[in-house]
C-alpha cells in the first residue's frame, strides 16, 4: 500500500527549470487567508499555511486567483488514501495519457514539521526530486504518516474532509485514474472567516433566537444568555455549525423532557471543523426553574460533561432546578414540542422517528 501510495505522487517530466517561483505576497498578505475549492462532489475548504511554505502558499493563491485550477479533474486518487489533482494537462480529455505530467519543476522544496494527518495538503513531487513542485497537489483523506517529511505541506482541510474522502472513494482503475471526471470548477481565496459569537456579550446574542425545524414542525426558542452566557455561545455556535442537522429526537419521558442534539443520532457523521467545536462545558447553573418550555442541557454524572445533547422540559421538572443548565425557553411551537411528546415509545426512544431538520439562528 505505502509504495503505491507514494508512487501516486510522484510523475516524470523534463528537466527542472533554472529558477523557482517567488511569491509576489508579502507574508502578512498570506496570513489568514483560506481557500474555497467548489468540485463536482462538493466543496471543501483549506487553511493555508503560509508561515511554514511562503512560496507554496503564494504560488497557490496565485494560481488559484489566475483561475488556473478551474476546469482541471482529479486525476488520481486511492481510496481513502489521497486525492491528487492541480495538473493544467487535465482539461483536455485527449491528454489523459499524459495527466499528471504537467505544472510541475516550479518551487523549490519548503519541508516543515506539519504533519501528513487527515485533511493535509502538499505538493505533488517528481521522483527523487524535493525541487520538482508545482500547480499539483494532494490531499490526504485519511493519516498516511509514511509522507511525513517528504512533501511539503501548506494547508490543511477545515470544513469538508467528507467530500475529500468521497472522491478518494470514487470508482477508479487499478492505476487510481478515476472511471468518471471529477471536476474542480473553481478555488477562491477568501479571508479566514471570523468565528461567529466568539466575542459576542450576552446582551448581542440575546438579540438572537433559535429556531428548531422539525419533522413535526417549528419550536422557537429565546435564548437565556444572561442566565448561562458560555452555554449560549455553544448552543449558538454549534447551531451555526450545522452540528445539529438532522439529528433524532432520542429520548421522550412524557410529561418530563423531550431531547436531542446527541450527535450519535445524527445521520451523518460530523465534519472536522464540526468536531473541533464539541468540548465538555463548565455548568452554569441558575435560577430558571424546569417548567415547560425551558431548555437545559444535558449531562452524564459529571455536571462539567454537557457538550450538545440538550432537552426540553414538557412538564414540571423542578428536581432539575440548580442541577441542569437551563439556557433557553420555547417562545412559540409549544403545541410541536407536545406533539413530540405523544409519539409512541419503546421505553424512552421514539418508535416513529422525529428529527430535527435543522437549528435556525436568526436575529429578532
Amino acid at each position: 500500500m505505502l509504495s503505491f501510495l507514494v508512487a501516486a505522487l510522484v510523475v516524470t517530466q523534463a528537466a527542472a527549470r533554472p529558477t523557482f517561483f517567488t511569491t509576489p505576497y508579502p507574508l502578512d498578505q498570506m496570513k489568514g487567508k483560506q481557500a474555497v475549492v467548489e468540485t463536482d462532489a462538493g466543496t471543501f475548504v483549506v487553511e493555508l499555511l503560509p508561515e511554514v511554505a511562503p512560496n507554496h502558499v503564494g504560488h497557490f493563491m496565485k494560481l488559484a486567483r489566475d483561475g488556473a485550477y478551474n476546469g482541471t479533474i482529479f486525476h488520481r486518487v486511492i481510496r481513502y488514501g489521497i486525492i491528487q489533482g492541480g495538473d493544467p494537462l487535465s482539461r483536455d480529455p485527449a491528454k489523459a495519457a499524459a495527466y499528471g505530467t504537467g505544472g510541475l519543476n516550479e518551487l523549490k522544496a519548503e519541508l516543515n514539521k506539519e504533519k501528513h494527518t487527515a485533511g493535509a495538503v502538499s505538493a505533488v513531487l517528481q521522483p527523487n526530486r524535493p525541487d520538482s513542485a508545482g500547480a499539483q497537489f494532494f490531499v490526504c483523506a485519511t493519516d498516511q504518516p509514511a509522507l511525513d517529511g517528504q512533501y511539503t505541506i501548506f494547508g490543511r482541510v477545515v470544513d469538508g474532509l467528507e467530500i475529500v474522502q468521497q472522491i478518494s472513494a470514487t470508482d477508479a482503475d487499478p492505476e487510481g485514474r478515476p472511471k468518471a471526471r471529477i471536476g474542480i470548477k473553481n478555488v477562491t481565496i477568501r479571508d479566514t472567516p471570523p468565528e461567529p459569537f466568539v466575542s459576542a456579550t450576552a446582551e448581542d446574542m440575546n438579540g438572537y433566537r433559535a429556531v428548531l425545524e422539525t419533522t413535526k414542525g417549528a419550536i422557537t426558542l429565546d435564548l437565556l444568555a444572561d442566565k448561562a452566557p458560555e452555554t449560549v455561545r455553544n448552543f449558538l455556535r454549534l447551531a451555526t455549525a450545522g452540528v445539529y442537522d438532522n439529528t433524532l429526537v432520542h429520548r421522550v419521558v412524557p410529561n418530563f423532557v423531550i431531547q436531542t442534539g446527541a450527535p450519535a443520532y445524527r445521520s451523518a457523521p460530523l465534519t472536522v471543523a464540526q468536531q473541533k467545536l464539541i468540548h465538555n462545558l463548565p455548568p452554569e447553573f441558575n435560577d430558571t426553574a424546569h417548567v415547560p418550555g425551558i431548555v437545559s442541557m444535558a449531562h452524564g454524572d459529571d455536571p462539567g460533561s454537557a457538550q450538545t445533547s440538550f432537552f426540553i422540559c414538557t412538564g414540571e421538572c423542578r428536581l432539575l432546578d440548580g442541577k441542569f443548565t437551563a439556557f433557553a425557553k420555547v417562545t412559540s411551537g409549544m403545541e410541536i414540542v407536545k406533539a413530540i411528546e405523544s409519539v409512541p415509545v419503546d421505553g424512552e426512544k421514539p418508535k416513529d422517528p422525529v428529527t430535527v431538520i435543522k437549528v435556525r439562528v436568526e436575529k429578532k
